[in-house]
Protein backbone atom coordinates (compact mmCIF):
# COMPACT_ATOMS: atom_id res chain seq x y z
CA UNK A 1 0.00 0.00 0.00
CA UNK A 2 2.59 2.23 1.07
CA UNK A 3 4.23 1.61 -2.26
CA UNK A 4 1.48 2.95 -4.56
CA UNK A 5 0.62 5.43 -2.19
CA UNK A 6 4.83 6.68 -2.59
CA UNK A 7 4.18 6.38 -6.86
CA UNK A 8 1.35 8.55 -6.61
CA UNK A 9 3.30 11.24 -4.69
CA UNK A 10 6.18 10.56 -6.88
CA UNK A 11 3.75 11.65 -10.23
CA UNK A 12 2.73 14.83 -8.09
CA UNK A 13 5.98 15.69 -8.05
CA UNK A 14 7.33 14.83 -11.30
CA UNK A 15 4.18 17.34 -12.81
CA UNK A 16 6.41 19.97 -11.23
CA UNK A 17 9.57 18.31 -12.93
CA UNK A 18 8.09 18.64 -16.21
CA UNK A 19 6.44 21.84 -15.67
CA UNK A 20 9.73 23.43 -15.04
CA UNK A 21 11.93 21.26 -17.75
CA UNK A 22 8.87 22.24 -20.12
CA UNK A 23 9.54 25.97 -19.52
CA UNK A 24 13.59 25.78 -19.79
CA UNK A 25 13.19 23.89 -22.98
CA UNK A 26 10.56 26.47 -23.86
CA UNK A 27 12.75 29.50 -22.83
CA UNK A 28 16.10 28.14 -24.30
CA UNK A 29 14.74 27.41 -27.74
CA UNK A 30 12.43 29.88 -27.79
CA UNK A 31 9.52 27.54 -28.88
CA UNK A 32 6.59 29.88 -29.12
CA UNK A 33 4.15 27.52 -29.85
CA UNK A 34 3.14 23.99 -27.87
CA UNK A 35 3.57 21.28 -30.64
CA UNK A 36 6.45 23.53 -32.23
CA UNK A 37 9.84 20.87 -31.51
CA UNK A 38 7.43 18.64 -29.15
CA UNK A 39 9.96 15.50 -30.09
CA UNK A 40 12.60 17.54 -29.07
CA UNK A 41 10.83 18.59 -25.32
CA UNK A 42 10.06 14.97 -24.88
CA UNK A 43 13.66 14.06 -25.85
CA UNK A 44 14.67 16.52 -23.34
CA UNK A 45 11.98 15.88 -20.85
CA UNK A 46 13.18 11.90 -20.63
CA UNK A 47 16.72 12.83 -20.53
CA UNK A 48 15.58 14.98 -17.24
CA UNK A 49 13.84 12.20 -15.81
CA UNK A 50 16.98 10.30 -16.48
CA UNK A 51 18.95 12.78 -14.38
CA UNK A 52 16.48 13.09 -11.78
CA UNK A 53 15.70 9.38 -11.17
CA UNK A 54 19.16 8.47 -11.16
CA UNK A 55 20.25 11.06 -9.03
CA UNK A 56 17.78 10.30 -6.37
CA UNK A 57 18.16 6.54 -6.62
CA UNK A 58 21.95 6.68 -6.17
CA UNK A 59 21.30 8.62 -3.26
CA UNK A 60 18.86 6.10 -2.04
CA UNK A 61 15.47 7.61 -2.06
CA UNK A 62 13.40 10.40 -3.72
CA UNK A 63 11.64 12.71 -2.24
CA UNK A 64 8.38 10.75 -2.31
CA UNK A 65 10.23 7.31 -1.50
CA UNK A 66 11.58 9.29 1.67
CA UNK A 67 8.40 10.40 2.90
CA UNK A 68 6.78 6.79 2.55
CA UNK A 69 10.20 5.20 4.26
CA UNK A 70 11.24 3.06 1.30
CA UNK A 71 14.75 2.90 0.22
CA UNK A 72 16.37 1.49 -2.90
CA UNK A 73 19.48 -0.73 -2.23
CA UNK A 74 21.03 -3.18 -4.43
CA UNK A 75 20.76 -7.35 -4.47
CA UNK A 76 23.08 -7.03 -1.16
CA UNK A 77 21.55 -4.81 0.48
CA UNK A 78 24.33 -1.88 -0.66
CA UNK A 79 23.34 1.60 -1.93
CA UNK A 80 23.08 1.67 -5.29
CA UNK A 81 25.55 3.00 -7.93
CA UNK A 82 24.76 5.63 -10.74
CA UNK A 83 24.25 3.23 -13.43
CA UNK A 84 22.66 0.92 -12.01
CA UNK A 85 20.06 3.13 -11.18
CA UNK A 86 20.20 4.49 -14.85
CA UNK A 87 19.92 0.45 -15.64
CA UNK A 88 16.74 0.49 -13.54
CA UNK A 89 15.67 3.48 -14.73
CA UNK A 90 15.63 2.05 -18.13
CA UNK A 91 14.76 -1.00 -17.90
CA UNK A 92 11.17 0.84 -15.64
CA UNK A 93 10.32 1.88 -19.31
CA UNK A 94 9.29 -1.86 -19.85
CA UNK A 95 6.03 -0.77 -18.28
CA UNK A 96 4.76 1.78 -20.69
CA UNK A 97 7.02 1.01 -24.04
CA UNK A 98 5.49 -2.41 -25.43
CA UNK A 99 2.13 -1.34 -25.65
CA UNK A 100 2.70 2.29 -26.48
CA UNK A 101 4.69 0.26 -29.66
CA UNK A 102 2.14 -2.30 -30.11
CA UNK A 103 -0.60 0.94 -30.34
CA UNK A 104 1.35 3.17 -32.81
CA UNK A 105 1.04 1.13 -35.99
CA UNK A 106 -2.64 0.06 -34.97
CA UNK A 107 -3.89 3.49 -35.13
CA UNK A 108 -6.33 2.88 -31.99
CA UNK A 109 -8.84 5.50 -30.00
CA UNK A 110 -7.77 6.97 -27.34
CA UNK A 111 -10.17 4.64 -25.30
CA UNK A 112 -8.72 1.80 -27.17
CA UNK A 113 -5.52 2.61 -26.30
CA UNK A 114 -5.91 3.65 -22.69
CA UNK A 115 -6.86 -0.13 -22.57
CA UNK A 116 -4.24 -1.31 -24.04
CA UNK A 117 -1.94 0.15 -21.61
CA UNK A 118 -3.64 -0.49 -18.60
CA UNK A 119 -4.01 -3.85 -19.50
CA UNK A 120 -0.63 -4.18 -20.11
CA UNK A 121 0.92 -2.52 -16.56
CA UNK A 122 -2.08 -4.73 -14.85
CA UNK A 123 -0.63 -7.90 -16.48
CA UNK A 124 3.22 -6.37 -15.99
CA UNK A 125 2.49 -5.41 -12.00
CA UNK A 126 0.54 -8.76 -11.85
CA UNK A 127 3.80 -10.81 -12.89
CA UNK A 128 5.94 -9.49 -9.95
CA UNK A 129 3.75 -12.17 -8.08
CA UNK A 130 5.56 -14.63 -9.83
CA UNK A 131 9.03 -13.43 -9.10
CA UNK A 132 10.23 -15.12 -5.82
CA UNK A 133 11.07 -11.84 -3.64
CA UNK A 134 7.60 -10.29 -5.19
CA UNK A 135 9.31 -7.92 -6.71
CA UNK A 136 8.66 -6.06 -10.40
CA UNK A 137 10.71 -7.32 -13.00
CA UNK A 138 12.80 -4.57 -13.87
CA UNK A 139 14.15 -4.17 -10.46
CA UNK A 140 15.23 -8.03 -10.45
CA UNK A 141 16.91 -7.75 -13.86
CA UNK A 142 18.28 -4.14 -12.74
CA UNK A 143 19.82 -5.79 -9.30
CA UNK A 144 18.01 -3.73 -7.02
CA UNK A 145 15.22 -3.85 -4.58
CA UNK A 146 12.82 -1.14 -2.70
CA UNK A 147 12.97 -1.85 1.08
CA UNK A 148 11.43 -0.39 3.88
CA UNK A 149 13.65 2.11 5.98
CA UNK A 150 11.71 2.33 8.77
CA UNK A 151 13.48 3.21 11.56
CA UNK A 152 13.05 1.50 15.07
CA UNK A 153 12.92 3.33 18.24
CA UNK A 154 16.12 2.17 20.78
Amino acid sequence: MRRMACWLYEGMLLFGVVFISGYLFGTLSQTRHALDNRHALQAFVSVVFAIYFTWFWSKGQTLAMKTWDIRLVDASGQPVTQPRALARYLLSWLWLLPPLAAIAPLGLSLGESFVVVAGWVAVWAILSRFHPQRQFWHDAWAGTRLVSSIRRAT
